[in-house]
């Protein structure tokens, strides 16, 4: 019988707990942005993108002629292959793996995870996404939101209400520091 009563008092106190924590959850505004609309209109992110898409390019270009140098040295060793002593197979085979080698160290240093456009993406993309989320922040606070989602982030957020999206007052907060206008 007291286990009985002390679990019927648990569970009071939890329904309990759990009304008044739905009722806060109710209570909270949310809003939402679309930061690629936002990126989208904000002329430095696009001379951003369009410095690194053409770095991109010029890299690419490059390893795609060491790459064929690579491919022309190799066809030329199997055209001359059957007519070479055994220690110059040795030599051209070893001088293909290095340069191959090579030309895979350049890819890594360009594109790998810690290279060159990696670096300069960080460089030139992250002070314009800092100042979208100090924007965002700060338009969170004034206006008392208590979650802003992002609309660009995929398939979190099933259904928005354009009366909750701030894209443009964030648009509106980075183009004052920035020196950008929304649409």
């Amino acid at each position: 019988m007291k286990t009985q009563t002390s679990f019927s008092k648990l569970f009071a106190l939890f329904t309990l707990l759990l009304f008044l924590s739905a009722g806060s959850v109710f209570a909270q505004k949310f809003g939402y942005v679309d930061t690629d609309y936002i990126l989208q209109n904000i002329p430095e992110y696009q001379d951003a993108q369009n410095e690194i898409d053409e770095l991109s390019k010029q890299w690419q270009a490059e390893l795609e002629e060491k790459y064929a140098e690579v491919d022309r040295m190799y066809k030329t060793y199997q055209a001359d292959a059957v007519l070479l002593p055994e220690d110059m197979k040795r030599q051209r085979e070893d001088e293909i793996i290095k340069k191959e080698k090579a030309v895979k160290e350049l890819q890594r240093q360009k594109f790998g995870t810690e290279g060159e456009l990696f670096s300069k993406r960080q460089e030139l993309i992250k002070p314009i996404q800092e100042k979208i989320f100090n924007a965002i922040e700060e338009i969170a606070t004034k206006k008392n939101y208590a979650f802003v989602f992002d609309k660009a982030s995929g398939p979190v957020i099933m259904y928005v209400n354009a009366k909750f999206d701030i894209s443009d007052d964030v648009l509106d907060q980075i183009g004052s520091i920035m020196g950008v206008r929304g649409k």
